[in-house]
């Protein structure tokens, strides 16, 4: 099959935003894909605190709309004009596409693509509701699916024998965490770091520092048990932040200097602010988390403008979608990264409010949405 669709509609079950904190699984109508689209069927799909916040509805998502930012799954079927994939491809599909024609693809800023964020209709429709409304796809992929109706432009085929629910992390966690330390940052042999957060992403980003041949690791998170999963992947030290100034925990371990790299894992603006003053200066702070929108970051002038300390954000630690998933593909198949200690629970698409109370909670580091056959 090379385009078109086979039928008007498809009947599926989605997890549906259908107002701030609603989250409700339902019978929809999937509708054919458009030009340029193609239907996936889902494998997994993480559900992470970024969701969480998605279904309260404080990131400004408009219901109704299916959630789920990020997933893996097998191509169904291709809409008119829908290239660089077939059906029966396995693929992770990713959180940004990457057009490779817009103004930023065309400047190497693959992580700001026009096709996730310039679009001034919204996210296109991808699903009819019982009620006859027309649901939307947060992020432009909506993996809270059984079905998910996506660009061609953000899919990447992969010949892995990673499992699904493995997989499916490489469309935003596992490679934020790492192109975070590879592409942004670019940490460096020998270097200290600090990670500021180990939930999921954090451990990516300890793993990948790790590789990286940073020397001291320091890991930060007022959770006991995400530091012990810290120290397994690679950490060197692990703190409490909550015990004592985290800026001074992180010094007293290096010579009173602070870490050449911070990355940041966590959300809140004052974590944010605190792995900034955690570098020496001349070091690199990246940035990830954010709150809901309309939070603010203060810094001190002087530690930035006069110190040479460098700040920048990681939308997706900047992957180039093409050649780094199949890199982290083959890093998780190889065993150069161990998935099994960051901790991944699986939940049934009817299972989905747990999942997210569960995540709010941080009673799971990272769970996954396993949808299941119709």
């Amino acid at each position: 099959m090379t385009g078109g669709c086979l039928a008007r509609h498809r009947p599926m079950r989605a997890a549906v935003m259908t107002g701030p904190g609603r989250l409700e699984v339902q019978d929809v109508d999937l509708l054919p894909p458009a030009p340029g689209r193609i239907l996936v069927r889902t494998g997994a799909t993480p559900f992470c605190v970024t969701d969480v916040m998605n279904s309260d509805g404080v990131f400004g998502k408009e219901p109704p709309t299916i959630l789920g930012h990020a997933s893996m799954g097998v191509v169904e079927e291709l809409g008119p004009d829908a290239a660089g994939v077939r059906v029966g491809d396995r693929v992770v599909v990713h959180g940004t596409a990457e057009c490779g024609r817009c103004f930023y693809c065309v400047r190497g800023r693959t992580d700001q693509c026009s096709v996730i964020f310039d679009r001034p209709d919204g996210p296109p429709p991808v699903a009819r509701l019982a009620d006859g409304s027309v649901a939307t796809a947060a992020g432009n992929v909506g993996g809270y699916a059984e079905l998910m109706s996506v660009d061609a432009r953000q899919v990447v085929p992969v010949d892995t024998t990673v499992p699904d629910t493995v997989l499916g992390l490489l469309g935003c966690g596992v490679t934020t965490g790492l192109g975070s330390v590879f592409n942004v940052a670019a940490v460096v042999p020998g270097s200290d770091v600090a990670v500021v957060g180990c939930g999921q992403l954090g451990l990516w980003m300890v793993q990948g520092a790790r590789l990286a041949g940073a020397g001291q690791i320091i890991a930060l998170d007022p959770d006991p048990g995400r530091r012990e999963r810290a120290a397994a992947v690679g950490a060197t030290a692990t703190l409490d932040p909550a015990e004592a100034d985290p800026v001074e925990q992180v010094r007293s371990l290096t010579g009173g200097y602070g870490v050449t790299y911070a990355l940041e894992a966590a959300g809140p603006a004052l974590a944010q602010r605190q792995a900034v003053l955690m570098t020496h200066r001349g070091g690199t702070t990246v940035l990830t988390g954010c709150e809901p929108l309309g939070a603010e970051l203060s810094l001190p002038q002087v530690p930035i403008a006069l110190h040479g300390r460098t700040v920048v954000s990681s939308q997706n630690g900047r992957v180039r979608m093409h050649h780094d998933i199949p890199r982290f593909a083959a890093m998780l198949e190889d065993g150069r990264l161990d998935a099994s200690l960051v901790g991944i629970t699986e939940f049934t698409l009817d299972e989905i409010g747990e999942a997210k109370e569960a995540a709010r909670a941080h009673r799971t580091v990272i769970g996954v949405i396993v949808p299941g056959e119709r």
